[in-house]
């Protein structure tokens, strides 16, 4: 039977009286954190002080005894950090291995962007994700896709338009509108973008961007539409001409792009209040291996940031930006969340505390339940590939068809000209996508110059935004083999040579995640990237990252779509 409203006032009012009493210090707080010393973000300095909890607030700064007492001494206490735009899918696991690796690195709260599960399932896949993370010790906030598909020339798994998105502003955990990819429509007031737009705004939420190099008066229809920050900055100037009309700049350093170096400049108290911290996308190995926003925050101090001001955009700035006003900072009335380190220089994070309880020691977390998911989600999810078994003649095509030069540590490309044939010798080789959610047969075909395979096929469901089937081949047939093998693990990666799998990672979950242990996938990726790089595939390049993203036809010069190769400077297909 479900609680009154009379009765839910009462247990709130229980509550509030437990955490002032205990603010009083009339009673003992849950948790004090005794003789520590903390980053204060309102007064930007190193205060002291026990820090007491009650009912997962922070309650009282001062002198205090609590049921449980820790001693702090010699350790420095951060505010959780916060993550203001991450594709939580990127990791290629399930929201809860991903709590999992962050936690530990002193990651409390993340704001994520469901867009490509959203390209998948439409809004299934949103509330897939919303079940997904419900409860879990990492609080888990989300901007709703504003651009599925990413543009008319992608075929997704939907169309999502405004009157799709619009319950889910009502959800508690939706903070506003994910990144604008589409500033072309933005600026030439065309209807969907600018509806969306609309339609966040009458709910009084936020409005994220993504518009990389954009400037002079199309910049300001951009920002005067409602616009309100932007990830996609690569160079100073291009932030500080934003920054300057009123946009807020997440500095991003995540796996696919990396650009706090050429942003660091911005972290001087005559910026750093307008800029916060962002991965946007991280994947299993750099999790691992570096760590979240943690790995910023101490290359950031490494590059000459002021700590304090550096701790500072990690958790407060983005905690006010999305309106989260009682996290990212300690004081009284705040969440208990913290991040316990040894000192600015070496950055190691000791202790990690969710609303007062301690979730991890030492990268060693606290075991915590998985969320329950509704079945019909469950299953939906793992049931997203429509598609005929494939063979060699659907990857034949007796006709030139462009070529893609690839670049070297870049997703941009360039226009390599054209070819009729397969050549190892000369590196050309073939590359298709194929449609694989409503069965509609397609097949884009084209070359590809500077992978670098000598022998057998790579293909992938991670193939940026729609996340149809993206495969590369020395053969057709091992280009049908790796595609059909793709579709019968329900999605992943596959390389293939000699007539079976060299290696394969499975990702059943909407073809962009798997169900397995966040370490057992990134033995499964590092082993796939082994056998491509055994078979040629260019040593400058990720075999799989930099293949996902020739499908995005919003990159210029050229790409590969359903359709065929298309020129994104010129619009066209070649």
């Amino acid at each position: 039977m479900s609680e009154s409203y009379a009765g839910k006032i009462n247990r709130k009012l229980l509550k509030k009286r437990r955490i002032i009493s205990a603010a009083a210090g009339r009673e003992p707080a849950d948790l004090v954190l005794k003789n520590a010393t903390f980053v204060n973000v309102f007064s930007n300095e190193l205060s002291r002080g026990d820090i007491a909890v009650a009912e997962g607030l922070i309650v009282g700064i001062g002198t205090y005894s609590g049921r449980n007492e820790v001693d702090m001494s010699g350790k420095i206490v951060l505010p959780g950090f916060l993550d203001a735009h991450i594709h939580l899918e990127s990791a290629l696991v399930s929201p809860r291995e991903f709590v999992k690796a962050v936690l530990p690195h002193g990651t409390t709260t993340v704001i994520t962007d469901p867009h490509e599960i959203a390209n998948v399932m439409g809004t299934d896949g949103i509330e897939y994700m919303l079940q997904a993370t419900e409860g879990l010790p990492v609080d888990v906030r989300f901007m709703l896709p504003s651009c599925v598909p990413a543009t008319p020339l992608d075929e997704s798994g939907a169309v999502l338009d405004y009157r799709s998105l619009d319950s889910f502003y009502d959800h508690p955990r939706v903070q506003g509108l994910a990144e604008m990819m589409n500033f072309v429509g933005i600026i030439s007031g065309d209807d969907q973008p600018v509806e969306k737009i609309v339609a966040a705004q009458a709910h009084h939420k936020k409005i994220d961007g993504h518009a990389p190099d954009l400037a002079g008066n199309d910049l300001n229809a951009y920002i005067a539409a409602g616009v309100y920050s932007d990830h996609e900055c690569h160079d100073l100037s291009d932030a500080l001409a934003k920054l300057e009309r009123g946009q807020f700049i997440m500095i991003r350093e995540g796996t696919a792009a990396r650009n706090l170096e050429a942003l660091a400049p911005l972290l001087c108290p005559k910026y750093a209040d307008r800029c916060m911290f962002c991965s946007d996308d991280k994947h299993p190995s750099d999790l691992l291996e570096r760590g979240h926003i943690d790995y910023i925050v101490k290359r950031a101090i490494g590059l000459g940031a002021d700590p304090i001001l550096t701790v500072k955009v990690a958790c407060h700035n983005a905690a006010r930006y999305f309106l989260l006003n009682n996290r990212g900072a300690i004081a009284p009335g705040y969440l208990a969340d913290f991040a316990v380190i040894d000192n600015f220089q070496d950055f190691r994070i000791l202790e990690v505390y969710k609303e007062g309880r301690l979730m991890a020691r030492n990268g060693v977390m606290e075991p915590f339940d998985a969320p329950v998911i509704e079945q019909y989600l469950a299953d939906r999810a793992r049931s997203t590939f429509h598609v005929d078994p494939l063979t060699a003649e659907d990857f034949t095509e007796h006709r030139p068809r462009g070529i893609i030069g690839m670049v070297n540590g870049e997703i941009t490309t360039v226009d390599a000209g054209y070819s009729d044939r397969i050549d190892v010798e000369y590196d050309v080789l073939k590359i298709a996508v194929v449609e694989r959610h409503k069965h509609t047969r397609h097949i884009g075909v084209g070359f590809l110059q500077g992978y670098g395979l000598k022998s057998g096929a790579v293909a992938t469901s991670v193939s940026h935004d729609s996340h149809n089937i993206i495969v590369v081949g020395t053969s057709e047939a091992a280009m049908a083999a790796a595609a059909n093998r793709v579709v019968e693990l329900g999605g992943g990666i596959v390389v293939w040579d000699g007539g079976a799998p060299r290696a394969e990672v499975p990702l059943p979950i909407a073809g962009i995640m798997s169900d397995a242990p966040l370490v057992d996938v990134n033995r499964q990726l590092e082993d796939a990237k082994a056998a491509a790089y055994a078979l040629g595939v260019n040593p400058g390049i990720d075999p799989f990252m930099t293949l996902s993203f020739m499908a995005l036809p919003v990159i210029p010069s050229l790409r590969i779509t359903t359709r065929g190769v298309f020129d994104v400077a010129t619009q066209s297909y070649v």
